[in-house]
């Protein structure tokens, strides 16, 4: 028993079996004869060097030879039309009496293929029917079939589908291999002599299976090894053919095996094996692999048909059978995410409703912990890492290449060190990203588990050292040996995978669907403030006429009549005059604040230091007057603006802070700071009678006063009105911090063409994935 920690194993060494090029042995196995043919003579161009054994001929005399010479006289012209057939591999396999040098001649199996522009002939010598061990074995494949069909989940599937392969084939054991997602195989099933190991349920590493033997068995569905101790038979060519490189035997049924493998097999006691690809949705799942501890075996082109064919009805049950294996868990998870859907559309904060008890979230994958980030805003569910390490996590994952929808791993550690620290929480993760840009997730925890795993042998050590060098030997034991893993969760599985799909899909309608309403009221609210303004304007600009009038005449008479007027005439002709004063100052300021918001913007880069130089000036006299100290702790950044109107803006906000002060000693000081957030932030602060915090939003409103019509020199209430308004069309955003008794602080914000905080910006639809 072995204990190990995540990521241990020397893998450096296993390269060597990935880098071995087992396409091209340049060799094949014995039993059989290949033959390389040049179209349309049929010219043997290369030939195993095993052809005297098999077919009475030297390979010598066979190169530059037509494949005619080989048959009887009434097979060539069959033979001919099918291996210059367009649909070669339907007539497999070519019954072919091949002429012996001896005078006789031998039935033989003959495999043909197309690659690379060449035409592969695979001669073995033929069975006869009544030698097969199982005649009439097509009858008892239907009668697999149906089992197969009938087995009620993955598990009978696999027993049923092992049973089958070993009653058709008569090997010694047969187990069913699944790969996990690091190509370590799981032994699910398993139809054995009593003799032969027990495999059920062990583990085997990738390193069993190296990378380019993978992409092979996607070629070859079946690969049969008679006999584990062949000599191999070496391919020969001709002098203008073996120019044209090694040949690749890519699809060849006799291609010579590695002998990195044949020591593997003969490690495990198999005097021969047989492999039948297992595949799921065009990708390889596992193995049906079969191992003869009795010796050799070989089986007939038919016997190994039926035998795929086993193998791909095995395959294409898999998704179903899998699918009924976590039937329950589906439909649980199904209904946990239409309850969680039903949340996510009822209140307005759908991560919030996410993160709501009872925590159907976690149990939708399973999970201790989840974390929903979006838009800057974190909100945390169960066990999850500190603030800090998440932002991290956000970080890392932020960074990641954009290539998948769901991330999900049950070893963080492996790909994210710094997780470490946090693994009694998050050894495992699934990251759903909701948009593309904008990095917003649902995270799901998993902690650590410590494992024991069973493996067949220890995978731990496949390097031997021989001579002083290392050399890469399978290992020679298959011996049950225990490993205790760390650093890992349980695994995630696929229904819970599905589940995160499935919501993240959801959360993306809902995004888009509300940003499609608020992108709708967004145009409708700037279609009425277009009307409104407009409105205000008119309204405000046809006032003034009569306005004027009004004040003029009531001013006439109390310039021409004052003294034939009673006192209280004059009296009330005075407050007519003192009223429509006061009208136009509010029809002026009604007027300025409607052409806010139909004037056009000159934006261009601005120095600030020039443009508050030139208000200061201006405001000379009112800060004199005032005995108000001016502050600048250091220069203004520049910033992209409309000079005038970022004028009008500081005119406004100095003047505020020198008018409602009480002290004996005021202040105002301007400034500027950076936030992470926010970039650069302007500020203007003063040592004045500050602002209740209920009065906070209601200063900003237009007409609202806080204080009587003629304290601190009164005033129309729409001077911060129309700052908000500035700062607002130039993207930006208006805030303050006050102490009633102490003084204020107007912070604002300069977004130039960004879009404006103060409303939210639909995402684009590109952003959402």
């Amino acid at each position: 028993m072995g204990t190990d920690k995540v990521g241990t194993h020397p893998a450096a060494d296993l390269t060597n079996c990935d880098r071995e090029p087992i396409h091209i042995p340049g060799a094949i196995q014995p039993h059989g004869v290949l033959l390389v043919l040049r179209e349309p003579s049929l010219t043997i161009c290369q030939a195993s060097e095993n052809t005297q054994d098999l077919l009475g001929v030297a390979v010598k005399d066979l190169l530059g030879q037509s494949l005619e010479k080989l048959l009887p006289p009434e097979q060539v012209a069959s033979t001919r039309e099918s291996l210059l057939s367009d649909r070669l591999e339907d007539n497999n396999p070519l019954k072919l009496s091949i002429q012996q040098g001896s005078g006789g001649s031998r039935q033989f199996d003959g495999i043909a293929h197309r690659h690379q522009g060449r035409l592969f002939l695979e001669l073995e010598p033929s069975t006869e029917q009544k030698d097969l061990p199982f005649f009439g074995f097509y009858h008892q494949a239907r009668g697999a079939m149906s089992r197969l069909r009938d087995a009620k989940d993955l598990h009978a599937l696999c027993m049923e589908a092992a049973s089958e392969v070993r009653r058709l084939t008569g090997f010694d054991r047969v187990i069913i291999y699944r790969f996990d997602a690091d190509w370590n195989g799981q032994v699910l099933a398993e139809d054995r002599m009593e003799d032969a190991d027990p495999y059920l349920g062990l583990h085997f590493p990738a390193s069993d299976i190296p990378r380019q033997a993978r992409e092979l068995y996607l070629l070859n569905l079946l690969r049969l090894i008679p006999a584990v101790d062949y000599v191999p038979a070496r391919m020969v060519a001709l002098p203008e053919e073996a120019q044209g490189g090694p040949l690749d035997m890519s699809f060849c049924v006799l291609r010579s095996v590695s002998p990195v493998h044949m020591e593997y097999l003969r490690n495990m006691g198999a005097g021969s094996s047989m492999s039948i690809s297992l595949l799921k949705e065009g990708k390889l799942w596992g193995l049906i692999s079969c191992t003869h501890i009795s010796g050799s075996r070989y089986l007939p082109y038919e016997v190994r048909t039926a035998c795929e064919f086993v193998g791909q009805f095995m395959s294409s049950f898999l998704p179903t059978k899998e699918g009924y294996e976590n039937y329950d868990q589906r439909i649980r998870a199904k209904s946990i995410q239409g309850r969680l859907l039903e949340r996510m559309t009822r209140g307005l904060d759908f991560a919030a409703q996410l993160c709501q008890s009872p925590p159907e979230l976690l149990e939708l994958t399973g999970a201790a912990g989840a974390a929903v980030y979006f838009n800057g805003r974190t909100t945390v569910l169960g066990k999850a890492p500190s603030d800090e390490q998440l932002q991290g996590l956000f970080r890392w994952l932020a960074s990641r290449p954009v290539s998948q929808d769901i991330f999900a791993t049950n070893c963080l550690l492996k790909e994210y060190p710094e997780s470490e620290e946090f693994k009694d929480v998050a050894a495992g993760l699934i990251a759903a990203s909701m948009s593309r840009g904008r990095h917003n997730y649902v995270l799901w925890f998993r902690p650590e588990v410590v494992q024991t795993v069973e493996w067949g042998g220890n995978p731990n050590k496949p390097v031997d050292v021989q001579d002083d060098q290392p050399r890469l030997h399978p290992r020679k034991s298959f011996a049950l040996w225990q490993e205790t893993v760390r650093g890992k969760s349980l695994p995630w599985e696929d229904y819970e995978l599905e589940g995160a799909e499935d919501l993240r899909r959801s959360i993306i309608d809902i995004v888009l669907e509300r940003s499609e309403e608020l992108l709708k009221l967004n145009t409708e609210l700037e279609r009425s403030n277009v009307e409104l303004d407009s409105f205000a304007y008119a309204a405000s600009h046809d006032l003034k006429e009569p306005l004027r009038g009004i004040h003029n005449y009531a001013s006439l008479v109390l310039r021409e009549d004052a003294a034939a007027l009673q006192p209280t005439s004059r009296t009330r002709m005075d407050t007519v005059v003192r009223l429509t004063q006061r009208m136009e100052s509010l029809i002026n300021s009604l007027l300025h604040y409607a052409q806010v918001g139909r004037m056009e913007l000159s934006l261009r880069e601005t120095d600030l230091n020039e443009v508050l130089a030139s208000v200061l000036e201006l405001l000379k006299p009112r800060l004199e007057e005032a005995q108000a100290e001016v502050r600048i702790p250091a220069p203004l950044p520049p910033a992209r603006c409309d000079r005038v109107r970022m004028m009008e803006a500081f005119t406004n906000l100095i003047t505020n802070a020198i008018k409602y002060n009480d002290k004996d000693k005021r202040w105002v000081e301007i400034g500027s700071r950076q936030e992470p957030e926010l970039g650069t932030v302007y500020y203007v602060r003063d040592n004045g009678i500050g602002i209740k915090p209920e009065y906070h939003d209601a200063i900003f409103r237009i007409f609202k006063r806080l204080h009587g019509r003629d304290k601190y020199g009164g005033g129309t209430g729409t001077g911060l009105t129309i700052v908000k308004r500035l700062i607002e069309r130039h993207n930006g955003r208006l805030w303050l911090e006050s102490t009633p008794g102490e003084g204020t602080t107007f912070f604002f914000t300069l977004g130039g063409e960004t879009a404006p905080p103060a409303t939210v910006r639909p995402p684009a639809l590109e952003d959402l994935r």
